[in-house]
């Protein structure tokens, strides 16, 4: 557990910035640190999902407008056509983030989670 724990820290550090926040009370630093904390856990909880059950369907881990938005603007590789649909979406979401899905790639790791979940927010407001 100590790994999980560990690597969810670095997704709220390094990912979400938590450190490098300017909030002067402590009331504002506990709602932003809340906030953060539920964003990381979506993160380390997409990309442990993937690896651990990759026959779920994708609407357990995605809403219907991210589905959408992911199959209309990260067009399917050679190398994960043939993905469950919840793997596939991971993948998707890792290349919005910079994950180049070839087939000698390992599986997206937490820091292309998080850039293509930065993106794909981005997307969805726009949208």
């Amino acid at each position: 557990m100590r790994w999980k724990i560990e690597t969810f820290h670095k997704i709220l550090k390094s990912g979400c910035k938590a450190e490098e926040s300017r909030l002067r009370t402590a009331d504002r630093l506990t709602n932003l640190i809340a906030v953060f904390c539920i964003l990381s856990w979506r993160i380390f909880w997409l990309t442990m999902l993937s690896r651990s059950a990759p026959q779920a369907a994708a609407e357990i881990a995605f809403t219907p407008t991210e589905i959408e938005l992911l199959q209309r603007i990260v067009h399917d590789t050679p190398h994960n056509a043939q993905a469950p649909p919840l793997v596939r979406n991971v993948i998707k979401l890792a290349q919005l983030g910079g994950y180049l899905a070839r087939a000698s790639d390992p599986p997206p790791g937490n820091t292309v989670m998080w850039r293509g979940m930065q993106r794909l927010t981005d997307i969805q407001l726009g949208y």
